[in-house]
């Protein structure tokens, strides 16, 4: 509603082609392109009008989608997916990735990786070995390392340390819940 209202305001016309995309229906001057981005900024929105920059955002969301939306990632094939569903050569799309976001897409992949898995193990009852069935890593071992890598902490001392966090003792060596103080 925020960017309807700061279109119509410029006096531009537009449609809606999907969440959080519009096409303007006319070429829009630099002093209006400066003052909507101003407008938007405002309310915690941002102007992407960089043709790479989109592409770099739908990349993300697609990778975020895929780690914590699809039930079971076997056999994806990361280089391959990108590639195909944006019609770009994954090298391309590596080193755009690269310039744009100084990180690259294999470990931008792994950190949501990370994050899901630390997800799973809080508030899923899956084993460690399910976990790394679920998140495509080729073996409990890799899942091991790399979450090491990232905590400093193996799965199961991260879930420890959480369950140790959410409760505490009160005055007679009792352990309560957080939920119940």
């Amino acid at each position: 509603m925020v960017v309807r209202e700061e279109l119509k305001k410029l006096g531009l016309h537009f449609i809606f082609i999907e969440l959080a995309e519009i096409e303007v229906m006319e070429n829009i001057s630099m002093d209006k392109r400066e003052l909507l981005k101003m407008e938007l900024h405002k309310s915690g929105l941002e102007l992407l009008d960089d043709k790479n920059a989109i592409l770099i955002e739908s990349i993300k969301d697609t990778i975020i989608e895929l780690i914590y939306k699809t039930d079971k990632l076997f056999d994806i094939n990361y280089s391959q997916y990108l590639s195909e569903k944006f019609n770009l050569d994954y090298f391309y799309i590596a080193e755009l990735f690269v310039s744009v976001q100084r990180i690259k897409i294999e470990n931008f992949i792994l950190k949501h990786k990370i994050e899901r898995i630390k997800e799973l193990i809080i508030y899923d009852n899956l084993s460690i070995i399910q976990i790394a069935q679920k998140l495509n890593f080729s073996n409990v071992g890799d899942l091991y390392t790399e979450f090491i890598k990232a905590t400093g902490l193996s799965p199961y001392n991260f879930k420890l340390l959480r369950m140790k966090r959410h409760s505490i003792i009160d005055g007679n060596g009792n352990s309560k819940s957080i939920h119940d103080i």
